[in-house]
């Protein structure tokens, strides 16, 4: 049962692929965003800083939740 342990933990580690893929959309998104209307882009900057902090705090709790599968202690 222990092996499920770390398939478990491997299928977690997908939320941090997810966050990768989460921040480079939000960067990118902002700099098409900002080339277009320069002006407008300090404006933005907040939200852009937000989206990074909650897109990488998902990643986190991803691999918080493979750490907790694979150093678990089996049945408890």
């Amino acid at each position: 049962m222990e092996g499920l342990n770390f398939i478990g933990a491997g299928l977690a580690c997908f939320a941090m692929l997810g966050a990768a893929i989460g921040v480079g959309n939000i960067f990118a998104a902002y700099l098409d965003g900002a080339m277009r209307n320069p002006s407008a882009a300090p404006a933005q900057f907040g939200n852009l800083i937000f989206g990074f902090a909650v897109t990488e705090a998902l990643g986190i709790f991803g691999l918080v939740i493979a750490f907790i599968l694979i150093f678990a202690a089996p049945g408890a």
